[in-house]
């Protein structure tokens, strides 16, 4: 499956270390404004090398639309594009050509393919994420178009959190560091957590939020097509995801249906007096706001020696090299917005196909 939406659909294609990452978008909407800066810099927030505590890899993710757009909009035909890789250290990768490293997808690609690409996990790598953040980019753009936003943070590293109610924060303040967190004081002890992990060779996971705002009512389908379950599998898709809820998700258990009950409320526009829903109801949007938290596990490559196995299964250690990661959240949360875009303005340009 490497091909992403019923309407609007992404295919994407590169490995870690090979010649590019890219993609091939079908269904896009003709005659959106196409901006190229805006298109930039969300690969911008999810590049490598923008801050001490990400990987010291250097690309600048330069992406080029190779068709699908003439004079500055979208003409309805494929959008084809490509980011070439410029900075592969394959060599770092040469000590793990014959062995499995612990908690990444060398062993199962192993099997079920005979073959893996050892440099940096190759198809596997999150690198593979550029040709979602150019798609989710454009996917944004179209939804500007009826006022839909989409806003991701950082609200968890290890053990330092934020309240799970995402209206107590300003969150236009998340691009303010490089955390990626609404929260200051939170994002200096944040930072502070990361940097102490990488200097230990190890690494930390955490949640990201994302609230998608100005969804319209009537999106998402009854059984297998919920907006949640589509949601849930576009998040979950993600490197190193571990965990999706949404709404008040585990914490519903804690309550009565006389709490967790949203109450609709008279008026012009109906509307409800709470939303622990989360905006979708019976799998359908609901005009409220749709929010969401994923988890995200530590990053598997950690610079310690560890136990693991080679090809024929003897042991073996592994002392990993190369520049990684020692936290994922602040680079993820461009691709968690990414991922919610597309999925929102695939379900609204099916709704359109089905609504008469």
């Amino acid at each position: 499956m490497n091909t992403f939406g019923r309407i609007f659909r992404l295919t994407t294609f590169g490995e870690s270390h090979g010649a590019a990452i890219g993609g091939v978008i079908d269904g896009f909407p003709a005659g959106i404004d196409i901006d190229m800066d805006f298109i930039q810099q969300e690969l911008n927030r999810r590049r490598p090398g923008q801050s001490h505590i990400t990987t010291d890899r250097h690309e600048a993710d330069r992406v080029e639309l190779l068709s699908g757009v003439f004079e500055g909009k979208s003409t309805g035909c494929p959008i084809g594009f490509v980011v070439y890789n410029e900075n592969q250290h394959s060599q770092d990768y040469e000590n793990m050509r014959c062995l499995f490293r612990p908690s990444h997808a060398d062993y199962t690609y192993y099997n079920k393919y005979g073959i893996r690409d050892h440099r940096g996990g190759g198809r596997s790598s999150a690198r593979i994420t550029i040709s979602r953040c150019v798609a989710g980019a454009l996917a944004k753009l179209a939804l500007k178009q009826i006022g839909v936003s989409i806003q991701a943070y950082t609200s968890q590293v290890g053990n330092i959190a934020l309240d799970k109610d995402y209206r107590k924060y300003d969150l236009s303040l998340t691009e303010t560091n490089i955390v990626r967190c609404p929260d200051q004081e939170k994002a200096r002890q944040m930072e502070a957590l990361i940097s102490e992990v990488k200097a230990e060779g190890d690494t930390v996971g955490g949640t990201i939020t994302c609230v998608i705002k100005n969804c319209p009512a009537g999106l998402g389908d009854p059984e297998f097509g919920k907006l949640h379950m589509q949601l849930g599998m576009a998040m979950l898709s993600i490197n190193a995801v571990k965990g999706f809820e949404y709404g008040e998700g585990f914490d519903c258990v804690l309550t009565r249906g006389s709490e967790q009950n949203d109450i609709f409320v008279p008026g012009e526009n109906i509307s409800t007096a709470t939303n622990h829903s989360g905006g979708i109801q019976g799998g359908i949007s609901n005009g409220q706001d749709i929010y969401f938290r994923v988890a995200f596990k530590p990053v598997a490559t950690i610079l310690k020696e560890q136990q693991t196995v080679d090809l024929d299964g003897n042991s073996t250690t592994l002392k990993a090299r190369g520049r990684h990661d020692p936290c994922v959240l602040p680079r993820a949360v461009p691709i968690v917005e990414s991922m919610a875009a597309m999925v929102i303005l695939d379900s609204f340009l099916f709704q359109k196909t089905t609504k008469m």
